[in-house]
């Protein structure tokens, strides 16, 4: 297959994973090559996600490196061929490549589980919201970069409709209920949008109020479960925009914290009330 000039997350990972297999079977990338029978920069172009791989070659890496572990393979050899096509590729020449990313990421994701302390969730916004947010952006955007921004963000909400709908927990902090972006009448149909999505049999939201105190830093946590847990992924929002991380002890930070934070908040139902009090009393 052709080098990959701007390989993708799911590209990128592919390789890191195919990297970790190696290291635990105790290869250089030097050995490796030599047990199967490449170059030693075939090995660095594929580890790296710029050279992309078949289902059978991802098999024979695991045969090479001594890996019994036979859903972390299926799950590699799924991540296989080409850049796969999807409706967020209309948007790579308009928008950062990790938000790009970030959508496809989602789109393949088993579940889904995020905190946020000032926002509302992105994948549990209104469009009147979402502008209202991206029109409050430093330095500000243009408006046509506003709406691009704006039909992306939409369409990432499509994992949680339909046959496929993914598992969605969002703990999310009174804080965020309470910002106003918009206005009262955008805060308030917001407010009844979160309720009307947490009636959704595949959506969980849950609130930490005030008096419970906060178990973490105030960073937005996205924790995205991969078919296989090796395959999990967190994306943390940053200044300068999406940070992915994937070791298994930043994977185990970030899942604890949000278990923390799940215990800090309050039942769904219980949630529920809390947010119609507070778009009531608008």
């Amino acid at each position: 297959m052709p080098p990959t000039i701007a390989p993708t997350l799911r590209q990128r990972r592919l390789g890191t994973e195919l990297r970790k297999l190696r290291e635990q079977a105790g290869l250089t990338s030097t050995g490796a090559a030599q047990r199967l029978g490449v170059n030693q920069a075939r090995i660095s172009s594929i580890e790296s996600g710029r050279y992309a791989v078949s289902a059978e070659r991802v098999r024979a890496f695991a045969r090479a490196y001594d890996c019994a572990d036979e859903a972390l393979v299926d799950a590699l050899c799924a991540m296989t061929g080409g850049r796969t096509r999807g409706w967020w590729d209309e948007y790579r020449d308009h928008l950062p490549a990790a938000l790009i990313d970030l959508a496809e990421l989602e789109n393949h994701a088993r579940e889904l589980r995020v905190s946020l302390v000032i926002h509302i969730p992105a994948l549990l916004q209104t469009t009147d919201h979402a502008r209202a947010l991206f029109q409050t952006v430093a330095p500000p955007l243009l408006p046509y970069e506003v709406e691009h921004r704006l039909s992306h963000r939409i369409k990432r909400q499509a994992v949680l409709h339909g046959d496929r709908a993914v598992p969605y927990t969002a703990l999310i902090h009174e804080a965020a209920l309470r910002m106003g972006f918009g206005g009262r009448d955008v805060t308030r149909a917001q407010l009844r949008h979160l309720i009307d999505m947490g009636e959704s049999d595949n959506v969980t939201v849950r609130v930490i109020p005030f008096g419970s105190g906060f178990p973490g830093t105030g960073q937005s946590i996205d924790y995205v479960s991969g078919p296989v847990p090796q395959l999990d992924t967190v994306q943390l929002d940053t200044h300068h925009g999406c940070e992915f991380l994937d070791s298994r002890a930043q994977l185990n930070k970030y899942a604890s914290v949000l278990d923390r934070m799940e215990a800090a908040a309050l039942k769904p139902d219980e949630s529920r009330d809390f947010i119609h009090r507070i778009a009531h009393d608008l």
